[in-house]
């Protein structure tokens, strides 16, 4: 069933609440928590405030795995051509600051709660959710720091995301997967819809879903609400394809800037579809208004973005370690295509911490194939009313083996305690590689506890 402007969820502390952030109880009093649905109360918090979010020409992204590479990348083209740019992604890893960036670094916490003590009064009159709230911030902090462009990306679904009161210069969709079904539908065609919502009539589109049933529903809606719509087949559009520890390049032709080589520091094949669907997005900018960027500077913008925890590569101690938040199968597979890509060391030791409420059933098997030895643990920042069970987990993967390498499955280990679990994997993979994933909650956990948190305040 596909949400509606009148369903609301009442989910304990669903995924609009930042746990174990303290930062968050200083922005705002206790707000409402759960998914409720319809944008009146958001739309009415912003035209309280002047409309912030109509103040500087926007770009919104939406999809399902993919969406923070590709607003990140063309955040970072914008600010090479000297734009001053905002952005705003959900979730974060270590702190919230992160989802509130001016010029690639995140805000300071003063200038947040700054901010946040200006529109307080309106928040709470409106009875915005966390994350309506967080979102209305991200527009009058914006406004308030005179962005000249903003890079938005979709927290759940589109249609009825917070976000979707922009009206954008270009809407990106980057791929459609199942992922929060419970909310937004138990198909591809269902959550398809949800994410094609945020297509406004006269504003160009880009995709660069392929799968029939998606790109079906895509083409449906855009010709419905009067979006032009780009198709894009990264299989087809990207090539000679060069993969390595530190960076992913490939070859593209745009229609602006002709025949490219682009390299990303973010790694994998996928990245180089979200790099290409970022630069596809790039071409569709109005040159009128002096946003789209010149040749120089979409491969240098491409070439310095930084979007940690998706298949991160980092030294660290005496082992290497490959950090990426992948918390569906789609991202999973991903993450293993990356492993059987690159000649990362031996052994290897997965350490996975998945929410309860996603399909770990599913997203275990294909990765507990690539690694040496696995370790499920619990990450202390996932919210209490989401937590799996790693002995549970544990039992029903023992039930159903996975395929070689058969040591995989021996060396299946439960460790509830994440610190522990954490020097237990290092302790393992020794001068090998520590493959941490499953959740941003996982992957910002670690970063934490191993003092190498990403992000530096702006």
């Amino acid at each position: 069933m596909s949400p509606t402007s009148s369903r609301s969820s009442t989910a304990p502390e669903r995924l609009d609440r930042p746990f174990l952030d303290p930062l968050f109880d200083r922005l705002f009093p206790p707000l409402a928590t759960g998914v409720h649905w319809g944008l009146d109360r958001v739309r009415a918090a912003l035209h309280a405030l002047g409309d912030p979010h109509l103040r500087s020409p926007s770009i919104h992204v939406g999809g399902t795995n993919g969406k923070g590479s590709v607003a990140s990348t063309i955040a970072s083209v914008l600010a090479t051509r000297g734009i001053r740019v905002g952005l705003y992604t959900s979730p974060h890893l270590c702190s919230l600051t992160e989802r509130f960036q001016v010029d690639g670094h995140p805000v300071s916490e003063e200038r947040l709660t700054a901010a946040a003590d200006e529109i307080r009064d309106v928040v709470v009159t409106h009875g915005l959710t966390f994350f309506e709230a967080a979102t209305v911030l991200a527009f009058h902090l914006f406004a308030r720091e005179a962005v000249r462009a903003q890079v938005v990306e979709v927290g759940l679904g589109g249609r009825l995301d917070a976000t979707n009161v922009l009206v954008p210069e270009v809407t990106v969709l980057t791929n459609v997967a199942m992922d929060h079904a419970d909310f937004l539908g138990d198909s591809v065609e269902a959550i398809a819809r949800e994410k094609a919502g945020i297509l406004k009539r006269g504003v160009p589109a880009v995709t660069a879903e392929t799968g029939r049933e998606a790109l079906s529903v895509f083409r449906e809606v855009a010709q419905a609400v009067g979006a032009p719509l780009t198709e894009m087949d990264t299989s087809q559009d990207v090539s000679d394809l060069e993969l390595a520890e530190d960076h992913t390049a490939f070859t593209m032709e745009s229609g602006v800037w002709g025949t490219l080589r682009v390299r990303t520091p973010l790694v994998g094949e996928h990245q180089a579809s979200n790099a290409a669907l970022a630069v596809r997005a790039l071409e569709l900018l109005d040159p009128a208004a002096g946003l789209r960027p010149t040749e120089e500077e979409v491969l240098t913008g491409v070439a310095h973005v930084f979007w940690p925890g998706r298949d991160q590569i980092s030294r660290h101690g005496r082992s290497r370690w490959l950090f990426d938040v992948a918390h569906n199968t789609a991202g999973v597979l991903s993450l293993v295509a990356v492993l059987e890509q690159l000649d990362l060391p031996r052994p290897r030791v997965a350490l996975i911490g998945v929410l309860g409420d996603k399909e770990w059933d599913e997203m275990l098997p294909p990765l507990l194939e690539r690694v040496d030895a696995a370790i499920l643990t619990q990450p202390p920042s996932a919210p209490e009313a989401r937590r799996w069970d790693p002995e549970a987990a544990a039992a029903r993967v023992r039930q159903a083996p996975v395929g070689p390498p058969a040591g995989a499955m021996a060396a299946l280990e439960v460790e509830a305690r994440f610190e522990v679990a954490l020097e237990r994997a290092a302790r393992r993979a020794g001068g090998g590689t520590v493959v941490v994933t499953g959740s941003c909650h996982t992957v910002g956990d670690a970063l934490r506890v191993l003092h190498m948190e990403p992000f530096r305040e702006g």
